[in-house]
């Protein structure tokens, strides 16, 4: 199987989650990437996780997550001799990602416009939390704040509980995933023209972009969105309701699943209420709408309910833990966990997710287990034309 990035060699400088998850993505496709660490400590997502046991080990469950089918060198960019070692590396590369805070590579001497004259078809992918100019452009960001200044939190819970941060770092992910499509775009342009490109991720407008409607509501209709919980702002029946065991997500917003999901649940006469005939009727009196479904959904299960719903062409759905929903036949038939039973550095196999696609000429996945900090560091010190006298002399110096 040929991948769609085989031959493709990027150097990924990134710490955490943005730029990691990023790199994972185009690990995943075939790329070759190659992380560059900070010797002795590397990535801090190498520290971070729920294991204490493995953080300790700089492989924590963070930097597991999206470091598989990566290889590691460690260069100290703060060496003259590690500059160099890196600018020898750049020299093979076809992209380099990376998420300092906007000016620290200019003053490392490897920012872009260094490594455009090294590699002058370079793709140069810059993650940022706010973006390379802009009057916030030297804060530092974390996910919580980005979320905050998106106005993520604002739509959020409900009106008692927000605002609320999403329960994953969303705006990280949001970032990594704009950056992957930027730089594969990029490559692609590349392929035509022959040119590079500097490319520049902002988070807080990667989220913003993602809010869709959120955001369209009030630039084109002049609405501001409003934190409702787990109802659907479009539409009524839907969003949560509660059943005889466990809650159930409803989403009715057509007419003809309205008329089905009466019939479905014994309350044929509710699609003929005065009450609730019309769309924004519904919506107006969701509340009243839901009390008398959740009435009937009382007799039975969520998974009674979302299996009788489906049938009928009604979107339903259980909600579902983490643990549930990777236990789920649905997930586990179309292998999104992908399992390394003998990662080095590591008391246990490694499970981790592959890309959320797959292909017809088959599914992206890493080739590798995460790698231990350092790994690969002398194979492709030779691989660069050092001999052995050349590494041993660079480690002495702290270069690498």
């Amino acid at each position: 199987m040929s991948k769609q990035l085989e031959g493709i060699r990027i150097l990924d400088l990134t710490n955490v989650l943005a730029g990691p998850f990023c790199a994972y993505q185009l690990a995943q496709l075939g790329a070759e990437v190659i992380k560059v660490e900070v010797p002795g400590t590397g990535d801090l997502a190498r520290q971070l996780g729920a294991d204490p046991e493995l953080n300790k080990r700089y492989m924590g469950a963070s930097f597991l997550a999206q470091n598989a089918g990566k290889k590691s060198i460690t260069i100290n960019l703060k060496s003259d001799a590690g500059r160099q070692v890196f600018l020898k590396l750049v020299e093979t590369a076809d992209a380099v990602i990376e998420n300092f805070r906007p000016g620290v590579t200019d003053r490392l001497g490897v920012g872009y416009d260094v490594l455009k004259q090294v590699k002058p078809d370079l793709v140069y992918c810059a993650i940022s939390g706010f973006g390379a100019d802009g009057p916030l452009r030297n804060n530092p960001a974390y996910d919580q704040i980005v979320q905050g200044m998106a106005g993520v939190m604002s739509v959020t819970g409900d009106k008692d509980s927000a605002p609320l941060r999403v329960g994953y770092p969303v705006a990280d992910t949001m970032g990594g995933i704009t950056a992957a499509f930027a730089v594969t775009a990029a490559l692609l342009g590349r392929a035509r023209t022959g040119k590079g490109d500097f490319i520049d991720v902002s988070m807080l407008e990667s989220t913003l972009v993602a809010m869709g409607w959120v955001v369209s509501n009030w630039l084109i209709a002049g609405v501001k969105a409003q934190p409702i919980g787990n109802e659907n702002m479009t539409a009524a029946p839907s969003g949560t309701f509660k059943t005889g065991d466990g809650l159930l997500n409803i989403a009715a917003n057509r007419q003809s699943q309205f008329e089905s999901l009466c019939t479905v649940i014994g309350r044929p006469e509710l699609a003929t209420d005065p009450r609730f005939v019309d769309r924004e009727d519904r919506k107006g009196r969701r509340y009243e709408l839901t009390a008398l479904i959740e009435e009937a959904l009382a007799s039975n299960s969520a998974r009674h309910w979302a299996k009788a719903l489906n049938d009928h062409n009604v979107p339903a759905g259980e909600v579902l833990d983490v643990p549930s929903i990777l236990e789920h036949e649905q997930v586990q038939s179309r292998g999104l966990v992908r399992r390394f039973a003998d990662a080095e550095g590591v008391d246990r196999p490694v499970d981790v997710v592959r890309a959320g696609f797959r292909l017809a000429s088959g599914d992206p996945a890493p080739d590798s287990p995460p790698p231990v900090l350092g790994q690969d560091t002398d194979a492709i010190l030779a691989s660069l034309g050092y001999d052995a006298a050349a590494i041993e002399q660079l480690r002495t110096e702290g270069a690498v």
